[in-house]
């Protein structure tokens, strides 16, 4: 897949995730439902792409050591978000409400680790990983230093308010889209020879 793809396509479906979001949560509730399933199918889809940038970022760093534990924590993260929305899709198509979705939650995440591995730490790693990797590319002059306050600025935003994700996607837009310039513009280091 080109790079450059991935850079551009990741923060979309992010975008449009939000927004489905947004569009889920008229009604007073969010799921079950088409926009549910929509939305979170346009996220998984996000997570493939933030996969592969990830791979693209470590080779820009030179594909280090440091890089490599950061690019791997991150997708470590990723694996966790994919479960968690996974899951979230298979309770939407069980349940035939909003509240009979809550019953399945509760089930679901009452087996031992699954909260703490699927919602609690796990999807923090993507988004740990992915600030680190941006800012050892900036310590490193690969990219700009405004890029990790863009991306930073992406993940904060939800935290303040989940409707707040499509705002915190075009930031990331523009911070990935100086990333896939200097991915196309900059050849990678090369590992050390072994």
């Amino acid at each position: 897949m080109n790079h450059r793809v991935a850079f551009i396509a990741a923060p979309l479906f992010t975008l449009a995730y939000g927004v489905i979001r947004i569009v889920d949560g008229f009604d007073g509730s969010r799921g079950p439902g088409l926009a549910w399933t929509v939305g979170h199918l346009a996220f998984l889809v996000a997570l493939v792409m933030f996969a592969v940038t990830f791979k693209h970022m470590w080779q820009l760093a030179g594909r280090d050591k440091v890089t490599t534990v950061l690019a791997v924590t991150g997708i470590t993260g990723i694996v966790a978000i994919c479960l968690q929305f996974v899951i979230d899709i298979v309770v939407g198509f069980m349940s035939v409400d909003h509240a009979a979705m809550g019953v399945l939650f509760t089930r679901i995440q009452s087996v031992p680790g699954v909260s703490f591995a699927v919602y609690d730490v796990g999807p923090f790693l993507f988004y740990l990983g992915q600030l680190a990797v941006v800012v050892r590319l900036a310590t490193m002059r690969r990219v700009k230093g405004w890029v990790p306050a863009l991306v930073l600025v992406n993940m904060a935003l939800p935290f303040v308010d989940k409707d707040l994700i499509p705002v915190g996607a075009v930031f990331l837009f523009v911070a990935f889209a100086h990333i896939a310039g200097q991915v196309n513009t900059t050849r990678p280091v090369p590992a050390p020879a072994r």
